[in-house]
């Protein structure tokens, strides 16, 4: 019903746009004084008085309709005062499953009264919100083809929308950023109140491995996260490893070398690895440089594990070479021409130009985008996952297998989970720790870049 309802309110908007400047278009040629606005204008006006009302109303409905009806459906409930929160809301559930046709067992006579109750209101909700949103639409309408006259605001009425729509957009970002950050502090708060802060911070063990109901047999858990961020270090080290040289070295062929139809080739090329899913990233990482890297291994007498830091971090810091190939190319494009030339009247060749002088020139915009590429490393998910280990070891060894910070968000959150014990809740101040090394990365990747920006 929602969605029919967001495209009558499209093509209602649309209409109106036709009609309001048709209108005022007519009101331009009949009037004898200039107008104010144009008949675009006026139009664009009466389509946002359409369909901005009635589509505010109908988010703020869709957002409050379960919560009232669960509130109506449980005040009618026999015994619900007496039940606790977690038996309401199984009750909720349950009476939302039978009223779907997912029926697990024979309900109970009070449930199924609940059910034609909850269907009821859903009728009745279902044709108010359709009534409220076709007034809303009417009326706006209404008001919009209304207003067109001759010395009428329409630009500025216009632009105030847009602005509170800039607005609104920059608030809704804001806002998200903020529950973001709230939720980890308040899950790691949890956390911390089971755990130690200094036993997560400097423990050597990492075994989260715990009972979560009273019929599993597991061990008492293992909270230290250095073993953890250890792995992630290390992989994120060899995929720098990979990435920078390779990145920066490729962006100076290209602004100095390169001829212009080979980078207007290549340089697409080369940034089409950063439109590559990760997952893909992952897969082929796992069936085709794993188990490379292990047969190579094994022919050179080292014990390499089927999943290892090296196949991880080396597809890694392929991802990661478009990053740092077109922000170092974007570093070598600002330095101006004079500098150059001037190096080269003094008798320097191109190589002593690109050593003494671009790069030094350069080097704020350089490292920039390697910062931000790291924090992109810390924070990659779906290649560790595949390509990495579960287990955390402290190792330099890159044939072996080395677990990862976001490999275990991912393993602690999926399957059996409860957020009421330590094993689940680790997830989260692991991911309050990822978000902290990841925002002081890009903090001083923006820094450096801001700081030295206008030295050349």
């Amino acid at each position: 019903m929602a969605g029919y309802l967001f495209g009558l309110m499209a093509i209602c908007a649309i209409v109106v746009y036709v009609l309001a400047t048709n209108r005022a278009g007519s009101v331009r040629d009949r009037a004898a004084e200039k107008t104010h606005s144009r008949p675009v204008y006026h139009g664009l006006n009466a389509a946002i008085w359409t369909g901005v009302p009635a589509f505010v109303f109908l988010l703020i409905w869709l957002l409050a309709q379960n919560s009232v009806l669960d509130l109506l459906i449980l005040s009618n409930f026999p015994g619900a005062a007496d039940m606790t929160e977690a038996q309401r809301s199984l009750v909720i559930s349950e009476i939302r499953q039978v009223a779907a046709g997912n029926i697990f067992q024979d309900p109970s006579p009070e449930i199924l009264a609940a059910v034609e109750h909850f269907r009821s209101l859903e009728r009745t909700a279902a044709w108010a919100m359709v009534a409220s949103v076709a007034a809303l639409i009417c009326a706006g309408a209404f008001l919009g083809l209304r207003v067109i006259r001759n010395r009428f605001r329409a630009r500025h009425s216009f632009e105030r929308a847009v602005t509170w729509f800039m607005i609104f957009s920059s608030l809704v970002a804001i806002v998200t950023t903020f529950g973001i950050v709230a939720s980890l502090l308040y899950e790691a708060g949890q956390f911390f109140a089971r755990v130690p802060f200094y036993e997560f911070l400097f423990g050597l063990r990492w075994e989260p491995q715990i009972a979560i109901r009273a019929d599993q047999v597991a061990g008492q858990g293992a909270f230290g996260m250095v073993p953890v961020l250890f792995g992630t270090i290390v992989i994120s080290a060899l995929a720098m490893i990979v990435a920078v040289p390779v990145g920066i070295l490729s962006a100076i062929y290209l602004t100095e070398y390169s001829a212009e139809r080979f980078r207007a080739v290549v340089k697409p090329l080369l940034e089409i690895l950063a439109g590559i899913p990760t997952v893909v990233y992952g897969f082929f990482a796992v069936l085709t440089v794993a188990p490379l890297i292990r047969s190579i291994g094994l022919s050179l007498g080292i014990d390499a594990a089927p999943n290892s830091a090296l196949a991880a971090g080396g597809v890694m810091g392929v991802m990661l070479i478009p990053f740092i190939s077109s922000l170092s190319d974007d570093a070598f494009a600002a330095v101006p021409r004079a500098m150059r030339e001037g190096s080269y009247a003094l008798g320097a060749t191109k190589g002593e130009t690109i050593r003494k002088v671009l790069l030094p020139a350069a080097l704020p915009g350089i490292v920039g985008g390697v910062l931000l590429a790291l924090s992109r490393a810390i924070g990659e998910t779906m290649i560790v996952v595949m390509a990495a280990g579960l287990i955390a070891r402290m190792t330099l060894n890159p044939f072996e297998a080395v677990t990862t910070v976001t490999v275990q968000i991912v393993t602690l959150l999926i399957g059996d989970s409860e957020f009421d014990n330590p094993k689940t809740l680790a997830a989260f101040a692991l991911g309050l720790v990822l978000f902290i090394i990841t925002l002081g990365l890009n903090l001083i990747a923006l820094r450096t870049v801001r700081k030295y920006r206008e030295k050349y």
